[in-house]
């Protein structure tokens, strides 16, 4: 994390550039500060990144939070900012309950060597983007993205196939075409016998 490198966007070495408004830096250093009141352990503290030549830029150092905890504020809410929080799990089950008691559902991913514990958590865990062995996927544009619960907008995700489906009219036709010419008209829906 530390290791990470700031840039403006005109910098294409950098890892990630600035966060989008002084809200949006003003919000994520102040729900940093608040892990840090709550008892999170903040190992990379990035509160006072200042990036020479954009000191009003709206840089956010990298900040780690180990020994987080759910009724923590920096684990409930969605932070959309350069911050990592461990939350840390007794075991499996435990880890497994974290995401699916959560209210939001972006992202999250599992780290194993274990195929059949990867394929259990992918199939149990409601979230919209999962990763396995790789960080919270990002996925190129032609793949969906988007999370569930309150972690989407809308009802479709922002690229893949649903985001064509955005620009296209849909539209049903049920027909019936029985054979040879019938007197009168049937207004009963059909059913298998």
């Amino acid at each position: 994390v530390e290791a990470l490198k700031i840039g403006p966007y005109t910098d294409e070495g950098a890892d990630y550039g600035p966060v989008v408004t002084k809200a949006a830096k003003e919000k994520i250093l102040s729900l940093v500060e608040k892990g840090v009141q709550e008892g999170a352990e903040l190992v990379v503290d990035g509160r006072q990144f200042r990036m020479q030549g954009y000191e009003d830029g709206f840089f956010v150092g990298s900040c780690l939070f180990d020994r987080v905890t759910p009724d923590m504020d920096i684990y409930k809410q969605e932070i959309f900012g350069p911050v990592l929080s461990v939350v840390r799990a007794k075991d499996y089950e435990e880890a497994l309950s974290l995401p699916a008691k959560h209210e939001y559902g972006n992202g999250v991913a599992i780290y194993t060597r274990d195929g059949d514990a990867a394929r259990d958590f992918a199939s149990r865990v409601p979230i919209g983007m999962i990763g396995v062995n790789v960080p919270i996927p990002t996925p190129l544009a032609y793949h969906s993205f988007g999370g569930w619960k309150r972690s989407v907008f809308g009802d479709l995700n922002q690229h893949g196939p649903d985001a064509i489906k955005f620009w296209t009219r849909t539209k049903t036709v049920t027909s019936r075409w029985p054979s040879g010419i019938k007197s009168g008209a049937e207004f009963s829906m059909p059913v298998m016998r």
